[in-house]
């Protein structure tokens, strides 16, 4: 297993009258997004369509060593998308406990790796995952508890 690298945190830049701090007191910690994602059982997708109109649609994932994983049938509007575009964002269902990740999406072809997945999944969701794979590095993350207070913004290199 590998640990995932560390993301920088800082506010995001957001106009002063929506009231986020500019100190550091208060953001919440990487470990709060880590949490979140494991424990979800929903997740929601925004991706590109060829044309440019964005696509939202909830799956399931597992989140292993701090990257997401998904996958869905090869004919899904979603699925398609990625194969064109692979820019994705993914959020949490709530509006409260807030996480999201953006960032570009990869197939996963790595038989080990596949097989962790499935093994999740079936852990998961009683289930093995469908073809094909999908496999979301954060490249910049959002999360906070109590907006504007805890507005945390996490950037990886």
């Amino acid at each position: 297993m590998t640990t995932p690298p560390t993301p920088r945190r800082s506010r995001p830049q957001i106009e002063k009258s929506y009231g986020i701090p500019e100190e550091e007191e208060g953001m919440l910690p990487w470990e709060f997004v880590d949490a979140q994602m494991a424990a979800a059982r929903n997740y929601w997708l925004a991706t590109v369509r060829p044309d440019g109109r964005p696509h939202a649609m909830p799956v399931w994932g597992v989140w292993l060593e701090g990257v997401f994983y998904c996958s869905g049938g090869p004919t899904t509007r979603w699925n398609r998308n990625l194969a064109a575009n692979p820019n994705l964002v993914v959020h949490l269902e709530s509006g409260d406990n807030v996480v999201i990740l953006e960032g570009q999406a990869q197939q996963v072809s790595d038989p080990a790796l596949v097989a962790r997945i499935d093994a999740a999944y079936l852990a998961k969701y009683d289930t093995p995952h469908g073809e094909p794979m999908w496999a979301l590095r954060p490249r910049v993350a959002f999360a906070w508890t109590d907006y504007p207070t805890t507005v945390t913004r996490f950037q990886f290199d």
